[in-house]
């Protein structure tokens, strides 16, 4: 016989008494009676009409709302979710936190709108410029390409790299490309430089003073400095260095760990941060390289780091709404900075995952101790990254498995399991809603974080996907293979 008996199974026609309460942890509604059988959606119709959302229009869409009882999401109903799973008794009071989605809806990529080739190497990286309407890849055999989104075709090789291209990287308005390579050299590009008669175009500068290959790049935010001159490179040498790129020049050098870098990140706040394989992060004052605290945890390599403020550094004055033209930098900093002020709220988070096949959540800018130590994985974790909103965590690992993780508490949320190799990397949809991955196994998956399942499988590489990212505005992603193909998927 159990030592616990188990809950009896609750009525539809039972009620429960429920109390509504926001992220901020604000109680703005009386507390009050809702069957148990109240679903998800119900929830949602309740909650629009307390907060008056209905609009004046009978096709008003009504405000998409995420819920959760104890860090766990209300999916099903309140007789499923809250009574059986969590054990809760219909004569306690639940309390209900409530949290908006995206007001805007971004359909799922779901067949091979283009195969781009003409990589004679791996694809190794791929990014989106920040108005979305361009892609930056770089490869294994050395060279840069920007390519026409509109006729799937290469606009420009870059070739100046002695060796691979490691990682690429658009400057936040968009006018400049840096790349990285495992000959040491940072290589900056203008992104509307025309062609010459060969098809190539010439760097703007080439620097040099790293003595190994550089793993990682990192643009000050467009709020910060309009004129978007300076980049942090990291690299196997164990230092980052600063460039100002109109001189040219280093402007100065932090050096204070003792194994490779691995990822440099450049905050919202002022700070600059760096991992490494030293099993530390190390937080910098931006302005002159000097140390602020050092972020100890991890007990193996840290392989990778993510900010809560990513998506609004990394595409500046633009939106999901599509480019937007200004008529000086100082006018787009400016909307960069209302787009950074409004859409990030509170201190700035980090979280980084590792080889210890663990995550760790931090607020670097008011201390070393980490907010939480996320633990799960089987295996060593390849990436992290922060939904737009900075509201969910997802991590890729080689244990096959992604999962994803409540943004400001770092509590586990759910599994999303379905490649049968180890998952390279992961890119939110510009609404949240979604969550895009790439596979040692040759294919993507989208996955719905609403029911939690598979959306769409995306197979046609012939080779490991090492590389994914998702257009800001939503409408396109693009993935790039060891087969040497990218694939712009479509809606």
């Amino acid at each position: 016989m159990s030592s616990k008996a188990s809950a009896p199974a609750a009525t539809t026609t039972q009620q429960i008494v429920a109390q509504f309460k926001s992220k901020d942890g604000d109680v703005t509604f009386p507390p009050m009676s809702l069957p148990v059988g109240t679903t998800a959606n119900e929830l949602e119709l309740v909650l629009n009409q307390l907060m008056e959302n209905e609009g004046k229009k009978e096709d008003a869409e009504l405000v998409k709302y995420y819920f959760y009882v104890d860090n766990t999401d209300v999916v099903e109903s309140l007789a499923k979710d809250v009574v059986q799973k969590l054990g809760k008794s219909t004569e306690q009071t639940i309390v209900i936190v409530y949290e908006p989605q995206s007001l805007f809806r971004v359909r799922a990529v779901t067949r091979c709108g283009a195969t781009m080739s003409g990589h004679t190497g791996e694809v190794l990286s791929v990014h989106f410029s920040p108005d979305g309407l361009s892609l930056a890849s770089g490869s294994g055999d050395n060279t840069v390409r920007i390519w026409d989104l509109s006729t799937s075709t290469p606009r420009a090789t870059l070739k100046s790299h002695a060796k691979w291209v490691l990682c690429v990287a658009w400057s936040p308005d968009g006018k400049v490309i840096a790349s990285g390579g495992m000959d040491g050299t940072v290589c900056l590009w203008d992104a509307r430089a025309k062609c010459k008669s060969d098809g190539t175009v010439a760097p703007l500068a080439v620097l040099k003073g790293h003595r190994d290959a550089i793993t990682s790049l990192a643009w000050e935010p467009l709020h910060r400095n309009a004129g978007c001159v300076r980049l942090a490179s990291s690299s196997r040498d164990a230092t980052v260095r600063v460039w100002d790129t109109k001189i040219k020049r280093t402007l100065y050098t932090v050096a204070q760990h003792t194994k490779s870098i691995t990822c440099v990140k450049w905050g919202g706040e002022g700070l600059l941060y760096t991992a490494s394989r030293d099993c530390t992060i190390k937080v910098w004052d931006d302005t002159d390289g000097k140390l602020v605290r050092t972020l100890a945890g991890h007990g193996h390599w840290v392989n990778t780091m993510a900010l809560s403020s990513e998506t609004l550094l990394r595409t500046g004055a633009h939106d999901h709404t599509g480019p937007r033209k200004f008529a000086t930098p100082d006018e787009a900093a400016a909307a960069a900075r209302e787009r950074y002020e409004t859409g990030h709220k509170g201190a700035e988070r980090l979280v980084s995952g590792s080889d210890d096949f663990t995550l760790y959540l931090w607020k670097p800018a008011e201390s070393k101790q980490a907010v939480t130590r996320m633990t799960g994985h089987q295996a060593l974790v390849n990436q992290v990254t922060f939904s737009p909103s900075g509201h969910r965590i997802a991590s890729a690992s080689f244990d096959k498995s992604v999962k994803v993780w409540d943004g400001h508490s770092g509590a586990f949320l759910f599994n999303l399991r379905g490649h049968v190799g180890a998952v390279y990397q992961v890119v939110f949809s510009a609404d949240e809603r979604l969550l895009l991955s790439s596979s040692k196994d040759s294919t993507c998956k989208v996955w719905d974080l609403r029911t939690k399942k598979l959306k769409s499988d995306l197979p046609g590489h012939a080779d490991e996907v090492y590389a994914v990212d998702w257009s800001p505005s939503g409408d396109r992603a693009c993935s790039g293979s060891k087969d040497r193909t990218l694939k712009v998927w479509c809606q």
